[in-house]
């Protein structure tokens, strides 16, 4: 990381645009009172698929219209390593905090707490040069984070222009928006909506507010970004019975066809049996939404990745019935 974007970075988490969070507090009468660092408190939760991002005391800030929310569906994605360590202070602010640690440690006798140790000594020596202390953080939605995040323990120094081990990667960031990325659960239109009758053509597609292409970026201030946006790519349709029941329109294009007058049949299903023999006299009725997932990034090692596809379901029942025809002569 250079001069530049290590200025940017500390602008940044100074600059009151995140939440914040005290990572110290002062102390009455201290000449030097310790720097309050800015951290965002992000959540983005999935609860049914035990899914999304959850950050603390990061400076990583998500941001779109893809997060998650009301209708809105994770499916599970996973980060291959679920922390990482990030620019957190610069030389002053950690000797700063040490210093104000040391004199808060109700553990040690009075006349120690205003000395200096080690870990005081070891932040002071920075001074002057030029670099962050990079410190551990995860996403703590992922079951694995508890375990990688210790693995981190303390900050590393590291000058400008370099990344220390375990430093966050531009894929890294591409991985933890995807992971914060959700889309819409299908809401499936029909016509004939309430009921169908054999051999009549069902049209099937979806609602105009679900084909809004989604996007989550995920922002490390004045270091990089990377954004993952989700198109729809596919809609896809099971009947819920056998091929000698239901033929199927599979020419659906992204998000189904809605029925006009006139045109011709494309997507849905065409049942060729009454339901009245089936669960709940209906046959259940299976729609399912493909969504092709992008990603790229911007600063520090840029790059750009293609996931496989997103794809979620619904269903619901469609009853069948026939038309009972009388021929006389």
């Amino acid at each position: 990381m250079n001069a530049g974007l290590t200025s940017l970075l500390a602008a940044a988490l100074a600059g009151g645009v995140l939440t914040t969070s005290v990572l110290t507090a002062p102390v009455p009468h201290d000449p030097e009172p310790p720097v309050k660092r800015q951290r965002t408190q992000v959540k983005g939760f999935q609860r049914g698929l035990r899914a999304g991002v959850h950050l603390r005391n990061s400076s990583i800030a998500l941001s779109g219209n893809g997060l998650v929310g009301k209708g809105l569906k994770s499916d599970g994605y996973r980060m291959p390593r679920p922390c990482w360590r990030e620019p957190m202070m610069t030389a002053e602010e950690l000797r700063r905090k040490r210093v104000t640690e040391r004199k808060q440690d109700i553990s040690l006798p009075p006349s120690e707490r205003g000395v200096s140790n080690e870990a005081v000594e070891e932040s002071r020596r920075k001074l002057g040069e030029k670099g962050m202390w990079w410190g551990p953080a995860a996403n703590w939605s992922d079951p694995g984070a508890e375990a990688c995040y210790a693995g981190l323990a303390e900050p590393i120094w590291a000058s400008d222009g370099t990344t220390p081990a375990g430093g966050i990667t531009a894929e890294q960031l591409l991985q933890l928006a995807r992971a914060a990325l959700t889309v819409p659960e299908p809401k499936i239109k029909l016509s004939p909506d309430a009921k169908s009758y054999v051999n009549l053509e069902t049209w099937v597609w979806l609602e105009s507010a679900q084909t809004t292409p989604r996007t989550v970026t995920a922002t490390l201030p004045g270091v990089m970004s990377a954004t993952v946006t989700a198109t729809p790519q596919a809609l896809e349709i099971k009947s819920g019975t056998t091929d000698d029941r239901a033929k199927i329109g599979k020419d659906c294009g992204t998000t189904g066809h809605p029925y006009k007058k006139g045109e011709e049949f494309r997507c849905g299903v065409q049942y060729l049996r009454a339901s009245i023999d089936q669960p709940r006299k209906a046959y259940t009725l299976t729609v399912t939404a493909v969504w092709n997932v992008t990603g790229s990034t911007t600063g520090g090692d840029a790059t750009a990745l293609t996931y496989a596809p997103i794809r979620v379901s619904a269903s619901r029942d469609v009853p069948v019935d026939e038309v009972q025809t009388i021929v006389t002569n």
